[in-house]
């Protein structure tokens, strides 16, 4: 049970395009329930989140968006393409009401699909308490604003801790889920979105198609949030001129894709992805990018997937290849601490749910406050011994 948890729960939660290896097929619809800003039942909160450090309370919105400018890559009689949208941003403290992790059925789907419906209750999960707030009023001033996207086949709650450490340090965060790449998404109308395009992403020339559908998605919300009209209410706390992109596996790979499609943005990080959208052969002009990943055969300089050491060749700006070691697929995700909590910790030498959770926070955050804020980070320098498990990597 143990190690069932982190490997099927974690290291092939979505290991998906980690490598461009088959993915499994999945459905593509069923009844869903409300919004996951909805309040959890009281019984279902015993598991939480990692609370935020940085100064600001967290406010979290839900946003649908679609973009009829294009057909759904994946099921074209969709006709248009579907986005949900969490914002979290400042806000001032004691407003607002407890926002949800996920819905149980969202959750539900989940361990389905990774075989684990007998061994985690989905109540529980979908119960995790976070440290957001729907209905936050805002904190005044302007703020960078980032969008980030999950691995394959998961969903936006899965960069839930993330996000709300970074929208408590100053930022505007949003994460998004793409319509028929998750597992299942609730979807307003009473529709659970499935994953349609499992079976359709299969290797790298598809991975590449996934990835700069992605791109497009991103560059839609950021219409969506920085336009003459913006969608959000609260959209005037964001800062137009500091927008960063990033996320995990196919989420952050398609970064890459999303910085060459829209000049908007002006940093991006990838964790753990495989990069199937290769950067253009001009590079990124001159944009700083950040690579963070597992510290494996997988994506050590020389690794399997030689689609990190092509990548760094045609980085054109500051960057910086970073591995953790005893980290897996989904140490940058919310899944470590949960599994801490449940009684799963790994059995072979690994981080805790507590370091891993620490360490994405510290670097992702060390990035975007150095290049979108300009504060200088000793933390990206090279080695720091608070931070023994990071290693720094400079092939030629």
């Amino acid at each position: 049970m143990v190690r069932l948890f982190r490997a099927a729960g974690t290291a092939a939660f979505a290991l998906a395009l980690s490598l461009p290896l088959p993915l499994a097929a999945a459905g593509t619809a069923s009844a869903a329930p409300a919004s996951t800003t909805a309040s959890p039942p009281a019984s279902a909160a015993q598991l939480q989140l990692p609370a935020p450090t940085g100064r600001y309370a967290v406010g979290r919105a839900t946003l649908p968006l679609t973009d009829h400018s294009r057909p759904d890559p994946w099921v074209p009689a969709a006709k248009a393409r579907e986005l949900m949208v969490d914002l979290f941003y400042p806000a001032r403290s004691g407003t607002g009401t407890p926002a949800r992790y996920a819905t149980t059925e969202e959750i539900r789907l989940l361990l389905k699909d990774r075989g684990l419906e007998d061994v985690v209750p989905a109540e529980a999960v979908s119960g995790t308490a976070t440290h957001s707030r729907t209905g936050a009023r805002p904190a005044t001033g302007t703020y960078p604003l980032l969008v980030l996207s999950p691995g394959f086949t998961a969903s936006r709650y899965t960069l839930t801790s993330l996000a709300e450490e970074l929208a408590s340090r100053g930022y505007v965060v949003a994460t998004v889920d793409h319509a028929y790449e998750s597992v299942g998404t609730a979807f307003p109308g009473g529709r659970m979105l499935t994953c349609a395009a499992c079976p359709q992403v299969h290797d790298r020339e598809t991975g590449r198609y996934a990835a700069t559908g992605r791109a497009k998605d991103v560059s839609f919300v950021l219409d969506q949030l920085t336009g003459r009209r913006p969608a959000w209410r609260y959209a005037h706390l964001i800062d137009k001129n500091r927008i960063g992109v990033g996320g995990h596996s196919l989420g952050g790979a398609s970064a890459v894709s999303a910085m060459a499609l829209d000049s908007r943005i002006r940093a991006g990080v990838n964790m753990d992805g495989s990069f199937h959208d290769p950067v253009p052969a001009g590079g990124l002009g001159s944009r700083p990018f950040l690579m963070l990943g597992t510290d494996n055969e997988v994506h050590r300089p020389g690794g399997k997937d030689t689609t990190w050491d092509e990548t760094w060749r045609r980085l054109d700006g500051w960057k910086r290849w970073l591995t953790v070691a005893g980290s897996d697929h989904y140490t940058f995700t919310d899944t470590p601490a949960l599994a801490d909590q449940l009684g799963m910790p790994d059995p072979a030498p690994a981080l805790s749910g507590k370091r891993s959770v620490d360490l994405t926070r510290a670097y992702v955050g060390a990035f975007f406050d150095l290049h979108l804020r300009h504060i200088p980070q000793p933390l990206l320098q090279g080695p720091d011994k608070e931070h023994t498990e990071v290693k720094f990597h400079r092939p030629a």
